[in-house]
């Protein structure tokens, strides 16, 4: 076996914590694996996993020889990808992440419109609320909403969106409508703890801070959840302006306390710095560019007020 095999069979490994799990996902026998391991332990003349009974973890040696590992096997494949002109024309499989609601709203459409365009690639999507690590988990394009904290991505701003509070009219016509943020005291509030951009309520009033700390009645953790029970007329929410976009429209849920709204979030369309992008990853962020840019949703003067 050579060594690039068991790399990736160390990886496995790691990424299923656990022999047998990364047997069925290489889809070789579990005594391959084992046998593998063992000959890159001996070879290097370090232990890079601790395995008991019941649990198996990376030691130090095997986390910095992991990171190794994922450097040089994305090496070989850019070098694999280069010799197939995977760099000219748009091929391969192609790993995309976004936040829950913005990637079924708004990413999930564009994503069967460029396959239709480019038949040669394959995609996969990674919908979850929490930034992920692209180096780490292989994301090729990422849509992150709010400021960027990495200063090693290529990002290109496709739109801005909005934190709002809103509620249904009946809610209003029960309970009135709020002058001030610090009427949410006495209101019904439903609170999503599946955002982080969401978990302080933090407003504005003539470029001046106001934070309040609010004890919400109910705590749900996704965002869809609270927006139907608020469009229910139970309560008050926070959610990113897209998110409610059109139920506003419709009527279901009107906006309150715009006067005192924080600035704006953006929207970023991220992929990593590189000498050389793949003509999939080129593609698909001109694609994603283009049509973003166009939707009045993330328009931040399309949105009404703020």
């Amino acid at each position: 076996m050579d060594r690039f095999q068991e790399m990736q069979i160390f990886m496995a490994v790691a990424e299923e914590e656990g022999f047998a799990a990364a047997a069925r996902s290489l889809r070789i026998s579990p005594p391959s694996v084992t046998r593998a391991i063992a000959a890159m332990e001996e070879r290097i003349g370090t232990q890079l996993l601790s395995r008991t009974t019941r649990s198996l973890h990376l030691t130090e040696a095997g986390q910095r020889y992991l990171e190794d590992c994922r450097r040089i096997l994305g090496e070989l494949d850019e070098a694999e990808e280069a010799a197939a002109g995977s760099y000219s024309v748009p091929c391969g499989l192609l790993t995309v992440t976004a936040s829950v609601l913005f990637g079924e709203l708004y990413i999930a459409p564009l994503m069967a419109d460029y396959l239709d365009q480019y038949p040669s690639v394959h995609l996969n999507a990674m919908f979850v609320d929490r930034v992920v690590s692209m180096a780490d988990e292989g994301i090729d394009v990422a849509i992150r909403i709010g400021h960027l904290r990495e200063n090693n991505l290529n990002a290109i701003k496709v739109g801005e969106v909005r934190q709002v509070i809103c509620a249904a009219p009946a809610y209003f016509e029960r309970y009135g409508r709020p002058k001030h943020p610090e009427d949410l005291s006495s209101a019904n509030i439903v609170m999503s703890s599946a955002s982080h951009l969401l978990s302080d309520w933090v407003f504005m009033k003539d470029s001046n801070p106001l934070s309040f700390r609010f004890n919400p009645r109910l705590v749900v953790t996704a965002n869809q959840a609270a927006i139907n029970i608020a469009s229910r007329g139970w309560g008050l929410t926070r959610v990113l302006s897209y998110q409610v976009a059109s139920r506003v429209g419709a009527g279901e849920l009107e906006l309150v306390l715009e006067d005192y709204e924080p600035p704006a979030l953006p929207i970023h369309v991220v992929y990593q710095k590189s000498n050389r992008v793949a003509a999939k990853v080129r593609t698909f962020v001109d694609f994603l560019v283009e049509r973003l840019e166009r939707d009045e949703a993330l328009i931040p003067s399309a949105q009404g007020p703020t």
